[in-house]
């Protein structure tokens, strides 16, 4: 049974279970309705909450699958609600999807993938009756709030990983795994921005627009998740700017290296190139070559290399070619 909790609420306080077999009528009255969790249910069980709650096909249907992005529909004087859940899974964002069908009597949740259980959600919303005796639309905004509050970890977890690499990029020479990991990180910030975009849309319209179900009062509470997702996606952008800058710093500093390595190179093939040229003339193999009967010829040869090896490495070492 995929059912993890099913009550019926009146005045902010839990009055007893439910069954997903009988519909369960609720006074007209916002403070009494059905809160029903579902994870990972079966055709069957989403098609006796249609029946018994009246719920759009086309929104079951899209229960069922859980492929969805963030969105809000509306049917009549009913709201089905689709939002993304993001935790980590082995250093990789891993997405989950959560349905909400919201009615005057009923909030229906179901949960695909998501790896945070909404029980500590329910008891917490328990102990504040006050809040709970408001209706279904301040439990949505819970529920929404929990989901976005769940990507915070996500990208301080991130962020962390990407300031480690920053330092190491500025030590020494990034790796071929590490780099392999940079743009793998810009790939899952890339997917995880195209899950907060429609995300941010949801909030602004529960935020902005005259819904059924949702109290004008209760807009505040949604503009507030809002500011909460806006600020990831500010997060998520600036990480891939830093994982942008990180590569390139790390390209720019090996191409310094090289150059420096490449001028030392070249310094040193200078400074050989004296002693070269000099020892090839007189390797010649002429008769009539000048200086070759002198007695200290040899001496002052080997000192006009030495003078002008040093003359070189001193302008070199100045230049800081060496």
């Amino acid at each position: 049974m995929s059912v993890v909790a099913a009550y019926l609420y009146r005045n902010g306080r839990k009055i007893g279970p439910v069954s997903l077999d009988e519909p369960m009528r609720c006074a007209d009255d916002r403070s009494e309705f059905v809160w029903i969790g579902l994870v990972e249910p079966d055709e069957h069980e989403l098609r006796a909450l249609q029946e018994n709650y009246d719920l759009h096909p086309l929104a079951v249907e899209d229960a069922l699958k859980a492929h969805q992005l963030p969105k809000v529909d509306v049917y009549g004087d009913q709201l089905f609600v689709v939002a993304r859940t993001a935790h980590l899974e082995d250093d990789t964002i891993a997405y989950g999807e959560t349905a909400i069908f919201i009615s005057e009597d009923h909030i229906i949740t179901v949960r695909h993938g998501s790896a945070r259980s909404h029980s500590g959600l329910r008891q917490q919303l328990e102990a504040a009756p006050s809040l709970l005796s408001h209706g279904v639309d301040y439990v949505l905004h819970a529920i929404l709030d929990f989901i976005v509050d769940g990507y915070l970890p996500v990208v301080e977890a991130i962020e962390e990983e990407v300031l480690e690499m920053e330092q190491r990029a500025l030590d020494a020479f990034l790796e071929r795994e590490e780099v392999r990991r940079i743009f793998g990180l810009r790939r899952q910030l890339i997917r995880f921005q195209r899950v907060l975009g429609p995300m941010s849309e949801v909030c602004s319209k529960l935020a902005n627009l005259d819904l059924p179900c949702l109290d004008p009062e209760v807009r505040p509470y949604f503009r507030d998740v809002l500011d909460h997702v806006r600020r990831v996606e500010a997060m998520v952008g600036s990480l891939r700017e830093v994982l942008t800058s990180v590569f390139e710093v790390s390209n720019l500093l090996e191409q310094q290296r090289q150059s420096k390595s490449t001028r030392q190179l070249a310094a040193w093939a200078a400074i050989l190139a004296v002693p070269t040229a000099l020892a090839g003339i007189y390797g010649m193999n002429f008769d009539n070559m000048p200086e070759l009967r002198t007695r200290y010829g040899y001496f002052v040869v080997v000192g006009i290399m030495l003078f002008l090896c040093s003359a070189l490495y001193i302008r070199f070492k100045r230049t800081r070619w060496l």
